[in-house]
């Protein structure tokens, strides 16, 4: 049976998954998993470029930062010292906040999402997560959350914007069914009853067969 998952939290800015990927790492752990909680973009030169451009010092070219985030991703993946694969080879469960559904999304709502996918392929075929975990909240309520909790908003932090990259995460997930594990649940309920939900989906995925990897 596995014992260690790759996991991938998805949604909009505002769904709350940051904090939902961090009370399923609690709970894992209170188990006695050992959990590895990564995010993306990361702290490495590339995801460093990013973050600069997402807090508006630095413009590109929204080609330019899909690449960036493409590139980002290859080296949170094979990183020698806190490489995805790496701690997954450690026994690590990992846990990511946002990986290329996100690309597939934020990025293929200012260029084609089919292009996005192409240039993702790479990390997709060098480990695809066991789950990919969707927190489904209207743009409208992650919006007020935003707004209440931060003194500034990034690139992509727009009602209009949230609302076309919610229906391009939807769009990408019909897209790909058939590739990924996608599990769904309404962020639009209390913190507790979304944890309770995810923890059962993530159960039932430590109970299958291990991954063998690429």
């Amino acid at each position: 049976m596995a014992n260690n998952l790759f996991i991938a939290f998805e949604g909009i800015d505002g769904s709350g998954k940051s904090s939902q990927a961090k009370l399923l790492a609690t709970k894992l752990e209170s188990m006695g998993h050992k959990v590895y909680l990564t995010m993306e973009p990361t702290d490495c030169h590339i995801g460093s470029l990013l973050l600069k451009i997402l807090r508006h010092h630095i413009k590109a070219d929204h080609n330019t930062i899909a690449l960036l985030f493409a590139a980002d991703r290859i080296e949170h993946l094979l990183d020698k010292q806190n490489g995805i694969m790496k701690k997954l080879s450690e026994g690590f469960t990992v846990i990511t906040d946002r990986y290329y559904f996100s690309s597939y999304a934020y990025n293929g709502t200012h260029t084609d999402m089919d292009w996005v996918i192409e240039i993702n392929k790479m990390s997709a075929q060098i480990r695809r997560p066991d789950i990919n975990i969707f927190i489904d909240v209207p743009p409208e309520v992650c919006m007020e959350r935003i707004n209440t909790n931060r003194a500034t908003t990034e690139l992509f932090e727009n009602l209009d914007n949230l609302r076309n990259v919610r229906e391009k995460f939807l769009e990408a997930f019909t897209k790909l069914k058939h590739e990924e594990n996608i599990f769904i649940t309404d962020g639009n309920r209390s913190v507790e009853v979304i944890a309770d939900d995810i923890w059962k989906e993530t159960e039932r995925y430590l109970s299958m067969p291990a991954h063998t990897g690429v």
